[in-house]
Order: C-alpha cells, then sequence, then structure tokens
C-alpha cells in the first residue's frame, strides 16, 4: 500500500506525492534519503543554526515512488533526458552554489537585454524634454496616439511571437528582436513628422512584443517556482536601473544639438540605438538553448556547466515542475493547443489584474516629463529629477518579491502597490499642481512613481497556475498582453481638453485605484474556493483511487484533481 502526503511547490500550491510503505523494491526507490521541505533556506539571513551545508538538498517529488514516476516520466524527445536522474542526490552548498552560477551565466545576461529593450521603448520621454512635439509639429494628442499605437502593436504581436519563440528557440528567437528593433530604433533619427513618428512607433511594438514572455519561459529552464519569482523581481529592477541610466544617457546625448545641426532627440535615439544593437548581436553567442546545452565556440568546448551541475540543474527543476518535461524546447504550440491554453478560465483572474493593476501609475508616469517641464523646470534637470522615483522603485520591488516569499502570500502582498498609491492620486485630484509649490509636487510624484509594483509577483503567480509548458507559452503572452492593453487605458485618460489638471483623468485613476481592492479580493476567494472544491473531492477518494486517478487520469495542467492553485 502507498500512502499519499502533500508537498509545498509554492505559496498555497501543492502537489500530490505518493511514498511507498512496503520495504521491497517494487515499492520504493533504492536510493539515498531526501531532504526534509522545512531544512531548504532561500535567503541567506535564515542560514544561521541548525543549517548545515552538507545536508542532502534534493526534495521529495512524485518521482520518488514507481507507482507515479512512470506517469510523469519525461518525454523521449526533451532535449535534458539524458541528465534526468530520479535518484540523484546534492547538497545545500552544492545547489546554492549552482543557483549563484547560473545567476551570474543567465540572469546578469537577461537583465541586461531587458535594460535594452526599456531604452528604446523609453527614450520618448526624454525625447520629448528637447522640444520633439514642436520640431515635429505634433500635439500631446499625437504623443497620446504614439503611445496607442506602440501598445496596440506590443500587444497584437505578443502571442505571435511566443509561439515563434517556442518553436525556434528563445535562444534565436530573442537575439533576432534585439537587432531588428534596435535598427528601427535608430531610425528615429530621420523622423519627419507625425507619419514617420507613428510608423516607428508601430515597428517597434511589433519587434519589441512578445520579448518578456520569451524571457520568461527562457528562464524557467534553469529555475524552479519560488526562485523564479525573485529572480523577476531583479528582472524588473533592471527595467528601472535602464531608465536611470536613460537620465544620464539623455542628459549627454541632448547636449548633442547643434552637432550637424541636427536636435540632440535625433543623437539620443540613433546612440542609444546602435548600444542596444550590440548587446542583440552579443545575444546570438551569450544565451545557451538550455543548460545541457551551453558549449559552443564562444562559450566553451565544455560549456558552462559540469556534467555534475546540468544534472542537479535538471532534475531540481523537473521536481518542481514535473511539466516542464512534456514540451521540448524547440516544439511549436499546435491551434488546438492554443485553443485549449485560451480557454482556460482559471488563469482569468490574474488576467484581469493584469489589465488593472498598472493603470492608475501608468498615466502619471507617461506625462511625468511633461508635468516636470510644466512646472518649470529645464530640459537637463527635468531629465535628473526622473532618477529619484527609478532608483526607490528598485528598491520597493525587490522587497516586496521577497515579502511574497517569506510570508508565502501573493494577493495580500500584491495589494500594497494599491494602498500605497491611493492617497497620492488622491492629492493630484485635489491639489491644482499648477499652483502649488514645485518640489512638493515632484516629491509626490516621486513617491507615486516609486510605488511598490507586484508586476514580479504576477508574472510568476501566472506561470505557478498554469501547470504545464504549454499553457505556461501562452498564458505569459496572454497576461502580458493584457498589462500591454491597461497602458492603452493609460495613455487615453489625460486628455488635451482635460488640461492642465487633468482633474477627470485623476478622478478616473483615483476610482481605478480603488476598484483593484475588489478584484484582488475577488481573485483570492476564487482560487480559495477553487482548491477547497478540489481538496473535498481528492479528500474523498481512498489511496488507491487516487492512485487509479494519477496514473489514469486525461486531466492535465490546472485542471488535475491533484493540483492547488497559488494565491
Amino acid at each position: 500500500m502507498a500512502t499519499i502526503f502533500a508537498t509545498k511547490k509554492g505559496p498555497n500550491e501543492t502537489i500530490s506525492t505518493l511514498e511507498g510503505t512496503d520495504t521491497d523494491s517494487s515499492t520504493s526507490l533504492d536510493v539515498a534519503p531526501l531532504a526534509e521541505p522545512a531544512e531548504e533556506r532561500r535567503f541567506w539571513f535564515q542560514r544561521g543554526k541548525g543549517y548545515n551545508p552538507e545536508a542532502v538538498a534534493t526534495q521529495p517529488s512524485v518521482y520518488d515512488n514507481p507507482d507515479t514516476a512512470k506517469e510523469f516520466q519525461p518525454r523521449a524527445d526533451w532535449e535534458n533526458l539524458h541528465r534526468f536522474d530520479p535518484s540523484a542526490r546534492w547538497t545545500w552548498s552544492e545547489e546554492y552554489k549552482l543557483i549563484r552560477k547560473i545567476d551570474l551565466r543567465i540572469m546578469v545576461f537577461t537583465c541586461l537585454m531587458f535594460m535594452c529593450l526599456e531604452l528604446d521603448r523609453g527614450n520618448l520621454s526624454q525625447a520629448l524634454t528637447d522640444n520633439l512635439l514642436p520640431e515635429l509639429n505634433m500635439t500631446t494628442n499625437d504623443f497620446n496616439l504614439g503611445n496607442t499605437v506602440f501598445k496596440l502593436s506590443f500587444l497584437c504581436s505578443e502571442l505571435p511571437s511566443q509561439l515563434l519563440s517556442k518553436w525556434v528557440g528563445p535562444d534565436r528567437w530573442i537575439p533576432t528582436q534585439m537587432v531588428l528593433w534596435s535598427a528601427v530604433a535608430m531610425a528615429q533619427y530621420g523622423l519627419k513628422g507625425r507619419t514617420t513618428f507613428l510608423l516607428c512607433r508601430a515597428l517597434l511594438g511589433i519587434l519589441q512584443g512578445g520579448f518578456i514572455p520569451d524571457v520568461i519561459l527562457y528562464l524557467s529552464y534553469f529555475y524552479k517556482h519560488h526562485e523564479l519569482s525573485l529572480r523577476l523581481g531583479f528582472f524588473w529592477t533592471a527595467m528601472h536601473i535602464a531608465d536611470i541610466l536613460a537620465g544620464f544617457l539623455a542628459f549627454g546625448f541632448l547636449h548633442l544639438r547643434g552637432v550637424q545641426g541636427q536636435s540632440g532627440w535625433r543623437w539620443l535615439f540613433l546612440l542609444e540605438g546602435l548600444l542596444t544593437l550590440l548587446f542583440g548581436l552579443s545575444a546570438y553567442v551569450l544565451m545557451p538553448p538550455g543548460p545541457c546545452q551551453t558549449a559552443n565556440w564562444s562559450r566553451g568546448k565544455s560549456g558552462w556547466f559540469t556534467a555534475r551541475e546540468e544534472t542537479i540543474i535538471v532534475n531540481r527543476v523537473i521536481r518542481d515542475d514535473p511539466s516542464k518535461g512534456s514540451m521540448h524546447n524547440r516544439e511549436p504550440i499546435t491551434l488546438k493547443l492554443l485553443w485549449k491554453s485560451l480557454k482556460d478560465y482559471d488563469l482569468w483572474p490574474i488576467y484581469i489584474l493584469g489589465l488593472t493593476f498598472q493603470t492608475p501609475v501608468t498615466t502619471p508616469k507617461q506625462y511625468l516629463t511633461l508635468t516636470l517641464r510644466g512646472l518649470g523646470f529645464d530640459t537637463f534637470v527635468t531629465n535628473l529629477l526622473v532618477i529619484p522615483s527609478e532608483a526607490l522603485s528598485i528598491v520597493f520591488i525587490l522587497l516586496i518579491t521577497y515579502v511574497s516569499e517569506i510570508w508565502s502570500q501573493l494577493t495580500f502582498v500584491a495589494m500594497i502597490g494599491q494602498i500605497w498609491i491611493l492617497p497620492f492620486l488622491v492629492y493630484l485630484y485635489v491639489v491644482d499642481i499648477d499652483t502649488a509649490n514645485k518640489w512638493s509636487v515632484w516629491v509626490v510624484m516621486t513617491l507615486l512613481l516609486a510605488y511598490p509594483n507586484a508586476h514580479a509577483i504576477q508574472v510568476n503567480w501566472n506561470s505557478r497556475n498554469s501547470n504545464t509548458v504549454r499553457s505556461r507559452t501562452v498564458s505569459a503572452a496572454m497576461y502580458n498582453m493584457c498589462v500591454q492593453a491597461s497602458t492603452i487605458i493609460a495613455s487615453n485618460i489625460y486628455r488635451a481638453d482635460d488640461a492642465p489638471r487633468y482633474r477627470r483623468g485623476n478622478r478616473t485613476l483615483v476610482g481605478l485605484a480603488v476598484s483593484n481592492f475588489f478584484i484582488y479580493l475577488l481573485t483570492k476567494a476564487y482560487y480559495v474556493w477553487r482548491n477547497q472544491s478540489r481538496d473535498n473531492k481528492w479528500n474523498a477518494l481512498t489511496d488507491d483511487e487516487k492512485i487509479q486517478y494519477v496514473a489514469t487520469t486525461k486531466d492535465e495542467g490546472n485542471k488535475r484533481l491533484d493540483f492547488r492553485f497559488a494565491h
């Protein structure tokens, strides 16, 4: 007889694991013992007394009992199959040392690539301070339209880009994206007016769309769920580091006004596009297809990881999520699988959050440089005054991401950002900032835009609740499409007929922030209800019926009766 127990995968998320109680080899694997989940010390400050770095770190999984192991075997064409070994054991010292190595080899360059994307899509804000609109005979409504065109193009290309990346491999598609969008970014040097401006914004959106979900899929090859959540926190801080860097770059590049008789903003587009082009070309040789495919002429004949390290990477990741062995990294998503993923209603609550949670802050952020110029700050001071909000954002994003993992809470921690922004939005609605002290307004805007952004938490939340590579591929794009749709909405809340106070627009932002409280609570209630419903059905089965279910079920991914949603 086998007993069934729950193994924690993430906050409020469990999978069922079967453990044989018989002593013969037909029901239990004759291998070294496993670690106790409680022994894991995810953060350095937790590794005090009682922490033994030489203890076994291998976590329990479905592969530890023959009755279930055969049901979760990776596919025969899985690229990491030669390193798959359910009997493999390793220590905490080996695991944490390897994670640091993955961070340096994979995560750091991934963050640099994201910085490139942010430079080329966000430098429009710096260009605005150098009289881009009047020189191109455009108005703020044209600026809003440009943002809308960019976001709509970005949104529409998300899913096709993600499907293409899954087909050819993110290590091939992401560098190609970077090279192509960098060329368009440099082409903005020759903008002539409204038409060329809108064309370039559309092309940038098409070529940059899908980059973020492509990267998330790529990182999932190397990290466990809770590790990915924390790394995504660093990933989004890279965006803010890029915005800080953009301020300093703009300060220098905009001083080139007059060189060759050209405006400073033209040099800004050209030189930053050239910089990101160099990183795009580097990505072709610095992005390995997967943990067992790091050897090539540029990365070394032996690759980045030893055979032992590859075994640890592969087995720790698939033990955490057995679904990662269900597709290989060059396999396309069929139309049938695409439709199955799109109609996964259990992920819709997170999509709705993606549509609403950033909107109250996005509108003031898009207008920040114009607002500061309107308060009387000059071009160069304005670009420097943007930096403090970006620096504070880095601190708060990392803090809120760590808190969500330490407390094992996603919903309530993600709500903190909405609580933070509400009083500042009320200030913008009540106070006439055109007559208020400009430094007071700058402090309010800085604190508003530095809010604890839950984006990294929710991206990983979406990934956890997908529970298959197929669904994760599509859901990452769908979630990001909702986020991009929210920016389209945000780009049209401040209108020219509401200027300069934008009283109507700020009232709308306050209403959205309040509405987000209820959306988060309803999302929490939905997942609690779904888990309780499954608990009732699962606990009503006998042990033999549970084994039979695991062996014969046609349910997949998050539709399995033994899967629990994170919340």
